[in-house]
């Protein structure tokens, strides 16, 4: 395949479309940042970008319609009533979907995460942070090896930062059982040590079961998290950095504010991933 092609969806709220099409572009593809409004179907034009000119599609970061109703709420019906079988179509032929913070909570709102048995009905909700108030800040998350996501693959350990009031994922038990007995978690949130959060704060920033930090589709190509890979493009954006830098610098070692971020690492499978899919 020639070029990966990603679409950045931006507008009415959503934040981190500059950064996320970056991220994207130095991974290996071509990436856009199309509005909502140019997407054909949602404005209700016939015209407008098609959901079938591309591999990747990223529901980015941000406060679509200010989370009135609902973090990703108004966002999800929208793409609902006015793009259902595009996505569709997207999916049966091998379309890869990412959806960052308020992406993730969209994506579960749409019903397209967990996606048990191909279902599309709300199956988990992101709720309230259990602190009571926004969360801005870095996260260690360890990555479940035994997941069918196709964005984790190879990865172990990512430092990330999250942004975000309404992050605790949640579920009824029996669905809470699949999700775990499917690993349909491909990433938890971690204590310094490497282990497991245990719910405790502020290693887990808000609550969520069994420390979960995302969530994928049954196949793996739909894929939704908490923490901003975005946000970790490059060294230099690490609260770390200058300590890292120096500690390489001992070592007879250079270390540059744009080497790769590990946030990178997310990019890089996707855009490896769309190359075997298509």
């Amino acid at each position: 395949m020639a070029s990966v092609k990603a679409l950045v969806l931006s507008g009415f709220g959503l934040n981190c479309d500059f950064e996320t099409s970056h991220a994207l572009n130095l991974a290996g593809a071509a990436a856009e940042r199309v509005h909502i409004n140019d997407l054909g179907g949602v404005s209700g034009r016939a015209n407008g970008q098609k959901l079938g000119d591309y591999h990747i599609l990223v529901f980015g970061g941000g406060f679509s319609w200010g989370d009135d109703h609902g973090a990703g709420v108004l966002l999800a019906n929208r793409l609902a009533r006015r793009l259902h079988f595009q996505l569709e179509d997207f999916l049966a032929r091998g379309g890869l979907i990412l959806g960052i913070c308020n992406g993730f909570q969209a994506l579960v709102n749409l019903g397209l995460l967990p996606g048990l048995k191909g279902e599309r009905t709300r199956q988990a909700a992101l709720l309230a942070n259990d602190c009571g108030n926004f969360q801005d800040r870095w996260v260690r998350t360890k990555i479940n090896s035994h997941s069918p996501c196709l964005f984790t693959r190879g990865l172990d350990y990512l430092s990330m930062p999250v942004r975000h009031g309404e992050g605790k994922l949640v579920a009824a038990p029996e669905i809470l059982k699949q999700i775990l007995d499917q690993n349909l978690f491909p990433l938890q949130y971690a204590g310094r040590q490497g282990a497991g959060a245990d719910g405790l704060f502020p290693a887990n920033p808000n609550g969520s079961l069994h420390d979960i930090a995302g969530l994928c589709s049954p196949d793996g190509r739909v894929f939704g998290l908490m923490p901003h890979p975005e946000a970790y493009y490059r060294q230099s954006q690490h609260p770390d950095y200058t300590l890292r830098r120096e500690l390489a610098r001992r070592k007879g070692e250079k270390l540059s504010h744009e080497d790769r971020g590990a946030g990178m690492l997310i990019f890089e499978n996707a855009v490896k991933a769309a190359r075997e899919n298509f």
